[in-house]
């Protein structure tokens, strides 16, 4: 992923190879609790933080004060951190995963589909840096593979809450390009690849599927 890695920290979104991370999934418990369990132990961080998803702008933060696989049940679509040590994610199968980090260590994950984009969640988790005196110029921000503007055709309601603007009829939106516009002033790339045309690839709700891939970031030293 550009731009992380030279800060020291590891950030990726899964693939459908590496299997079903969704905890509702029909496959046997040990078989989806294995992927988690194995994913901590690749990573080598002291602590892994979830939430119970919701399409809400709810971002929680975690300190160092504990250890093991936190999963948050009132329900978050972000994460936020400043304690190395400590890895974040999301689940996720056409939604947009966002990434953010900040050369002093800091980072933050979030899930942010149609919902979470009109609530204009990634502003919330600019705001999570920006409290603590870091300007906005100096976050990167990497906006993972989701649905392209091509796939996600929503109602005009939802149009209307994404972008703001009017349509008569159901109109194709561009998810990652709206964040990206709600995220002016921070250093902001983004994936290309869409979880409905690279299907082969990635899960994509769109396509019919009902697993989840994750997004995840950890910064370990």
């Amino acid at each position: 992923m550009p731009g992380f890695a030279d800060l020291g920290f590891t950030a990726f979104t899964t693939t459908r190879q590496a299997g079903d991370y969704a905890l509702a999934s029909a496959e046997p418990a040990a078989s989806v609790f294995g992927r988690w369990t194995a994913l901590m132990d690749a990573l080598g961080a002291r602590r892994l933080a979830t939430a119970h998803q919701v399409h809400g702008d709810r971002v929680l933060e975690h300190g160092d004060g504990w250890a093991g696989w936190l999963r948050d049940t009132s329900g978050a679509d972000g994460h936020f951190s400043t304690v190395a040590g400590t890895a974040m994610a999301v689940t996720l199968a056409d939604c947009v995963p966002v990434f953010m980090a900040h050369p002093s260590g800091i980072a933050a994950v979030l899930h942010s589909g149609w919902k979470g984009t009109a609530a204009c969640i990634v502003q919330r988790g600019l705001d999570a840096f920006t409290r603590r005196g870091i300007s906005v110029g100096e976050i990167r921000v990497h906006l993972g593979p989701a649905i392209c503007g091509r796939c996600y055709e929503v109602s005009p309601e939802v149009y209307a809450a994404v972008t703001g603007d009017r349509v008569s009829q159901p109109t194709p939106v561009d998810l990652r390009a709206v964040i990206a516009r709600q995220a002016r002033g921070a250093v902001v790339t983004r994936s290309e690849s869409c979880t409905r045309c690279d299907n082969d690839r990635f899960f994509s709700h769109r396509a019919g599927d009902t697993a989840r891939q994750l997004g995840v970031i950890a910064r370990l030293i």
